[in-house]
């Protein structure tokens, strides 16, 4: 399979906004057997990454940009009865972006990852206030909680964040990991133990496999 090919097409048909194609496109690739978290990776995480740069640059508008996450969300719910484990286990993660992120597909695909490993997977979304999360965290009282940040400018939300499940909940485990993270926040993870910084899917799922016996 050459990746960067179909990472291509399925990024023009993003941006051309052909819903049948994209999802025609994932579909066959799992039909294929190729694993999720390649199909995660290699073609719709890159292709959005694009879809960001070229919004970044001004080559498109917020409204294609928008179209296509609307359709990767639609393909990713198409993908979910085929991703989730009949075998579950008795462990509980909350996944969700912190308050002000406006992005969920990363945290989404995540949710996903933690599905396939038979988790009970307890999926947030987007912009989900501090305070409320904590609440639903007290009353949920998961193994782990998983927090994505897509925007570095909202470092200092995230860290808030941070400090507000622990202070409460000081043994509790958090996973994080998204783009506001690759290129800073490094100081913030070394300051809690109970922090852990994913990079990727790949490193997830050996992570989950660790934590899940």
């Amino acid at each position: 399979m050459d990746s960067n090919n179909i990472s291509e097409e399925f990024l023009q048909s993003l941006l051309s906004g052909n819903r049948r194609l994209s999802s025609q496109i994932i579909g066959n690739l799992a039909v294929a057997g190729l694993p999720v978290e390649d199909i995660y990776e290699k073609i719709i995480k890159k292709s959005l990454y694009d879809i960001g740069e070229l919004w970044e640059s001004g080559k498109i508008s917020v409204a294609t940009e928008h179209l296509a996450s609307a359709i990767v969300e639609s393909v990713l719910n198409e993908m979910y009865s085929g991703i989730i484990s009949k075998n579950r286990n008795n462990k509980t993660v909350i996944v969700a972006s912190v308050e002000n992120e406006s992005h969920q597909i990363g945290i989404k695909m995540v949710a996903d990852i933690f599905e396939k490993h038979g988790w009970n997977t307890l999926f947030l979304g987007a912009n989900v206030p501090t305070k409320d999360l904590i609440s639903f965290m007290e009353d949920i009282r998961p193994d782990y909680i998983a927090l994505s940040l897509s925007i570095s400018f909202n470092i200092s939300t995230f860290e808030s964040t941070v400090k507000s499940i622990l202070a409460g909940n000081p043994s509790m485990k958090i996973i994080v990991g998204g783009q506001g993270l690759r290129t800073g926040g490094r100081e913030v993870q070394m300051k809690y133990p109970n922090l852990f910084y994913i990079e990727d899917l790949y490193n997830l799922e050996v992570f989950i496999k660790k934590i899940s016996c």
